[in-house]
């Protein structure tokens, strides 16, 4: 059997990606950090991670392992719950409808 790669940013076996809840944890940071007037690279600074990480995150294009949505509530001096909250309102959303032109 061979080995997979691992992939940065994933714990060690994660296998699947789920889009939908990563994007909208992603917009929920994003809108937190805009409503606080805090720039990506002061954020991933106060977080101690890559400021090109805190992007992937706000695209959806990663999700967060638990100790790092600790360290961004934490930057954003926020609880993760609070995070939570949003992104579960962000998820209720009716999905955006693609008008056909």
């Amino acid at each position: 059997m061979q080995k997979r790669p691992i992939q940065r940013g994933r714990p060690a076996g994660t296998t699947t990606y789920e889009a939908e809840p990563a994007i909208a944890f992603g917009a929920a940071v994003r809108d937190e950090r805009t409503n606080q007037g805090i720039a990506q690279e002061t954020l991933a600074h106060l977080a101690g991670i890559e400021r090109s990480h805190v992007g992937k995150i706000e695209r959806g294009e990663h999700t967060p392992t638990l100790p790092l949505i600790l360290k961004i509530a934490r930057a954003l001096k926020c609880s993760s719950a609070h995070l939570m909250a949003l992104t579960e309102a962000k998820l209720a959303e009716p999905a955006p409808s693609k008008s056909e032109d």
